[in-house]
């Protein structure tokens, strides 16, 4: 027993030597490894502990950084060793891929890229690589699922993926079926590269796709691709995606007086959305725009401007777009209260064709002093070639001495009917 003992005591003392031994070596090895200057230093690392893959690989690296060290070949070398010790580490396998696409290898880079991913499948870095080698190597269309995944995985990633995609010559349907992710804000991001690179029509395609989708989003988040098409006179597009907009979105977006009419929340008891055809409303020095619910035409609230005295404003801060029909006839109505306007340029509603105000223009009389609610009309028909107006609430500048406006104003009930 005693022997047994001895001999256990025996075996474990070496095996304990053995584990400082190995402390004390891969001491030694880190410190030349860090303090020693590369590759100098790595060098003696490996021959301190040859089997760690890290050496090999921080070796090929040294070698890469600096210009005249170390043959394409040999980092090759030293990299397929780092994965022979490593085989589980997924950078050094995206890395060797890296130096066999530098030597001209693209049969090894595809396998070494392909074994990173598989490795880690849902890494940016490791997947944008990958789509990258994919791309230059002409496999489009395997190229942008691995993008995709770039993309959910680090969100910077869209804008460049996009811009790949298309130098790549990928075709448009396949970048929608395959690059973008269902989500809203991954298609809003594309819908803004394409209306900057002026791919209008694909611009339309994908919001079509997102609408189709069903995806969930805020209206406000939709308002630049409107403003685009508002810009490019694409107003049955405008009309069609606002719809859209109401229809997803009846709690947010107040419905208009009638059906008949064309004023988004004439009455002001909904949401001021500040975009699409709804109210934008636009802060400026001298006027103060809020919803007031204690003075009002009909329903609950209308819409207040106070001017503080202090300007001669020329404003036009509160307007709305309209789309309407060319070759009609229409009638617009508006309610108007007043209380202390000064000057002799007083608040009025304007309307006027949204791209040639020579086509249309019209204005009611401004409304000065203090007034009960009062009917604001307009009665006009549009030309061939008007499909969307602008609705104001203006106060021309007054060019008497005296012409700073103060005083408030209320407006209320505002309708635009097609008439026969």
């Amino acid at each position: 027993m005693k022997l047994l003992q001895i001999l256990f005591k025996a075996i474990l003392s070496l095996g304990l030597c053995y584990c400082a031994y190995l402390v004390v070596v891969r001491a030694i090895a880190h410190w030349h490894f860090r303090y020693q200057p590369a590759p100098e230093g790595i060098l003696k690392a490996m021959e301190w502990t040859p089997q760690d893959p890290e050496y090999y690989a921080s070796l090929a690296r040294s070698y890469q950084r600096s210009v005249g060290e170390g043959s394409p070949e040999k980092i090759v070398e030293l990299y397929e060793k780092a994965t022979q010790l490593g085989p589980s580490r997924a950078s050094y396998w995206i890395e060797l891929g890296d130096a066999y696409d530098l030597s001209g290898q693209e049969a090894p880079a595809e396998r070494a890229y392909e074994r990173a991913q598989e490795l880690f499948p849902q890494s940016p870095e490791i997947n944008w690589r990958l789509g990258n080698f994919y791309i230059r190597t002409g496999k489009t269309t395997a190229a942008l699922p691995a993008m995709r995944k770039a993309m959910l995985g680090d969100p910077r990633l869209r804008s460049p993926a996009f811009d790949l995609a298309w130098r790549a010559g990928a075709d448009a349907e396949l970048i929608l079926q395959t690059l973008l992710p269902p989500q809203p804000e991954t298609y809003f991001e594309y819908i803004g590269y394409l209306l900057r690179t002026r791919h209008l029509d694909e611009a339309d395609q994908v919001w079509d796709r997102l609408v189709a989708l069903g995806l969930s989003f805020e209206p406000p988040a939709a308002f630049f691709y409107l403003d685009a098409l508002i810009q490019n006179r694409r107003v049955e597009k405008l009309e069609a995606a606002w719809q859209m907009l109401i229809e997803k979105n009846s709690a947010r977006i107040r419905q208009r007086l009638n059906d008949q009419s064309r004023v988004t929340n004439g009455e002001f008891e909904g949401e001021i959305l500040n975009g699409g055809l709804e109210w934008r409303i636009h802060a400026v020095e001298g006027a103060l725009v809020t919803l007031d619910n204690l003075f009002f035409f009909d329903g609950a609230r209308s819409l207040r401007i106070r001017f503080d005295g202090k300007q001669n404003l020329d404003y036009n801060h509160v307007s709305q777009y309209i789309p309407v029909k060319p070759n009609t006839s229409y009638q617009f109505l508006g309610y108007m209260r007043a209380e202390k306007i000064t000057t002799d340029s007083g608040p009025r509603f304007e309307v006027q064709d949204a791209y040639d105000p020579s086509k249309l223009f019209l204005a009611t009389e401004g409304l000065v002093g203090t007034s009960s609610w009062t009917p604001e009309r307009l009665d006009f028909r549009t030309g061939p070639n008007t499909q969307l107006l602008i609705l104001r609430v203006a106060r021309p500048p007054s060019h008497r001495f005296d012409n700073q406006i103060a005083g408030t104003v209320w407006i209320d009930r505002l309708s635009l009917l097609p008439v026969q």
